[in-house]
């Protein structure tokens, strides 16, 4: 059997874990947990391997890991120490194949090309890849690669044995190798997907490999169910890009941030952030979204169209009216939202703009933060208690900038 691949995707191992063992090398072969923030409370975002093989997850509290984890060590995010170790990865990486596209922090996909497609020489360019980081980067930062003629089966191929693994997945093998799965176990298959698709009937990966597309179709209720089963059989599938709408950032309260005064700071804080990447990025927003998840009430919150804009003063003086008719609440978390993006070479001018000297203001404060650092320059009052990396945390689909850093 000829056996010809057009994509290798590879995902970091214990990505947060392995950059605190990275840094602090005595850590290596040792359970780690990083924790949200450096709070007792904390719960782990991510777990080393030897601490993952005890149980301790996502979520994971630290006495709860404790429990499962005897001798386990815990260290907060440094999530620009990891943005930091990001960038490095891709040097490496980029010394053996270029990278097509970034799909998360810890996740990224190359296109095989000529006689890179041919079996043999991809697992080569895979294990120097691997070689590459661990070489030139960190012993502590393994990853996983995997092959494949889609980028569903690529990452799918890659997730099959971790830590350090390397493998293969063509239509001529399947569904056999990935028969053992469950269907949550697929990228792009929710909880709430498994549940719709057994509802239909469909139990197994072997079933859903052998679904007709116009069936997936159906029970996704549009064509990314199609497009799915499609890319999961080996087919070629064009996805259409996808276009930034919005800009936000959220944080849960702590200390005195849950006071009313503290959460109203905290909201004017990241909107602050958001307006401030909204100008950096080349954006003007038409909307403003402010929300709250409360220990009584649950989730409230106001939002509606405004005036285009990326005026920090002006979108302050929007979010004081929504915050003013919040019902009264115990705070537990806020989030705002800036929506309705458009480009700013979309953006018709007035012809006598009178808000050129507010936002020749913002530009200049974005300047000096830039130059001297993180609330040189402040729009008013800061939150009673400083939590590290608001608005700039990483997130699936985002990676900080070392501008945010610096906002």
């Amino acid at each position: 059997m000829s056996v010809r691949v057009s994509t290798l995707f590879f995902d970091m191992n214990s990505f947060y874990a392995s950059v605190a063992q990275a840094e602090e090398p005595a850590l290596m072969g040792r359970p780690v947990g990083v924790l949200t923030t450096d709070a007792p409370g904390a719960a782990c975002i991510a777990a080393s391997i030897d601490a993952k093989r005890c149980g301790v997850r996502m979520g994971t509290r630290q006495d709860e890991a404790r429990q499962l984890c005897p001798g386990i060590v815990f260290r907060p995010v440094k999530h620009d120490v990891c943005v930091t170790y990001h960038h490095a990865i891709l040097q490496a990486v980029d010394t053996v194949i270029p990278i097509d596209r970034v799909w998360s922090i810890d996740e990224c996909s190359c296109r095989l090309t000529g006689s890179q497609q041919q079996l043999d020489r991809a697992l080569q360019i895979g294990r120097d890849l691997q070689q590459a980081v661990l070489h030139q980067v960190s012993p502590a930062l393994r990853c996983s690669v995997g092959l494949a003629p889609t980028r569903l089966l690529a990452k799918l191929a890659a997730g099959l044995e971790k830590p350090g693994g390397l493998h293969w997945l063509v239509p001529e093998v399947l569904p056999d190798r990935i028969a053992h799965l469950a269907l949550d176990d697929l990228p792009g298959v929710s909880w709430r997907m498994k549940t719709r698709l057994e509802a239909a009937g469909v139990m197994d990966v072997a079933t859903l490999y052998a679904l007709p597309p116009k069936r997936a179709r159906a029970i996704w209720g549009n064509v990314q169910g199609e497009r799915f089963v499609r890319e999961l059989r080996g087919e070629l599938v064009i996805w259409p890009d996808t276009h930034r709408d919005m800009i936000g950032h959220g944080q849960v309260l702590s200390g005195p941030n849950k006071t009313p005064e503290g959460a109203r700071l905290v909201a004017r804080r990241l909107l602050v952030k958001a307006a401030s990447r909204l100008r950096r990025e080349g954006f003007h927003a038409r909307s403003l979204h402010l929300g709250v998840k409360c220990a009584v009430a649950g989730h409230i919150g106001h939002g509606g169209e405004i005036q285009t804009t990326q005026d920090t003063f002006f979108l302050l003086s929007v979010l004081a009216r929504y915050w003013a008719a919040l019902p009264p609440h115990r705070a537990l978390s806020v989030s705002v939202t800036l929506g309705g993006l458009i480009p700013d070479t979309e953006v018709s001018r007035d012809l006598f703009p009178p808000l050129a000297d507010r936002l020749a203001v913002c530009s200049v404060v974005d300047g000096l933060n830039q130059r001297f650092g993180q609330d040189t320059v402040r729009f008013g009052q800061l939150p009673p208690y400083h939590v590290p990396y608001t608005g700039a945390k990483i997130a699936f689909g985002r990676i900080p900038t070392a501008q945010d850093f610096r906002e």
